[in-house]
C-alpha cells in the first residue's frame, strides 16, 4: 500500500504520516517513510534524535550520489538512465519506530520542472518507491498543493488531505482533492485532525459535504501531542486518543 499524506504547512500532516507508518511496521509491515516536504521534519516524528536526524544527508543535496547515478565525461550532460533500487539500501535509515526513512530534500535551481540531475534522481526513486517496491509506503508530501503540479503522488494507492476545522486549511485540502480527482488515485479523502469539539466536528462535516467529500479519518485534539511538539519528547501510543485515532484509520485504510 502506498499512502500519499498532504495538506497545508501546519495541520499535522507529519503526525498523520509518522503515525500511520509506526502502526504499519508494528502491525509486522515491511514501511518505508518518505519526507518529501521542504522542511523535514519526519525523521524527529518516528522518533529519532535531533542529532541523528541533523546527521541525515537528503537524497537532492547528496551531490556524491547525484554525480554517481547521472555524472557523464561530458561538462553540462548527464545521463537520464540510472539504477535506483541500490539507494534505499544505502540511505534509509531504521527508526525507532519500526520504519526506514528516507528525506527526499529540495532541488534547488533550474526549478522545480528541471530536468536537472537531482530532479531526475528524486523523480526515478519516486517512481521506483510507488511502484516497483512491495513495501508499504508512506510520503509525507510538501505542504501546499505544488507537488501535485510535479506529480510527486503519481500513482498511489491512498491519498490523505489533513486538515483542521480552519476554512483557509479547508480549502486548501479540498483543492488537493480536487486536483488529485482525475489522477487515479483509488482513495481520497479528508482526514480530520485536532477537532477539539462538537462545533468543530460540525464545521468540518458541514464543509466536506458541500465539496462532496468524504472524511476518511478523526483525529481528535491531544494534549500530549501538543506538550511532545513544544518540548520535543515523544508520545505514548498507550495513552493518546490521537494516536488511536490514528490507528484506527490505518486499520480502515487496510480494510479499503
Amino acid at each position: 500500500m502506498k499512502i500519499a499524506v498532504s495538506g497545508k504547512g501546519g495541520v499535522g500532516k507529519t503526525f498523520i504520516a509518522a503515525g500511520l507508518a509506526a502502526h504499519f511496521a508494528a502491525a509486522g509491515r515491511r514501511v518505508i517513510a518518505i519526507d518529501a516536504d521542504s522542511s523535514p521534519n519526519l525523521a524527529l516524528s518516528l522518533g529519532l534524535s535531533a542529532d541523528e536526524a541533523a546527521r541525515i544527508i537528503p537524497v537532492a543535496e547528496n551531490d556524491e550520489l547525484i554525480r554517481m547515478k547521472t555524472g557523464t565525461d561530458y561538462s553540462g550532460v548527464f545521463r537520464l538512465s540510472f539504477t535506483v533500487d541500490d539507494i534505499i539500501s544505502r540511505y534509509a535509515v531504521r527508526t525507532p519506530s519500526g520504519a526506514s526513512l528516507l528525506v527526499m530534500g529540495t532541488v534547488k535551481g533550474m526549478g522545480s520542472g528541471c530536468a536537472c540531475p537531482a530532479h531526475s534522481v528524486i523523480r526515478a526513486l519516486m517512481r521506483h518507491l510507488v511502484v516497483e517496491r512491495d513495501e508499504y509506503v508512506i510520503l509525507d508530501m510538501e505542504a501546499g498543493i505544488e507537488h501535485l503540479g510535479r506529480n510527486t503522488a503519481e500513482h498511489v494507492d491512498v491519498l490523505l488531505a489533513v486538515s483542521d476545522a480552519n476554512q483557509k486549511s479547508l480549502a486548501v485540502a479540498a483543492t488537493i482533492c480536487g486536483l488529485a480527482a482525475g489522477s487515479g488515485i483509488r482513495t481520497l479523502g479528508l482526514v480530520a485532525n485536532r477537532i477539539n469539539d462538537q462545533r468543530q466536528r460540525e464545521v468540518f462535516q458541514s464543509y466536506a459535504e458541500s465539496r462532496h467529500l468524504p472524511v476518511l479519518g478523526w483525529i481528535p485534539f491531544d494534549e500530549q501531542v501538543a506538550d511532545a511538539g513544544m518540548t520535543g519528547g515523544t508520545v505514548d501510543p498507550s495513552a493518546s486518543a490521537a494516536l488511536a485515532a490514528v490507528a484506527a484509520l490505518a486499520k480502515q485504510l487496510e480494510g479499503m
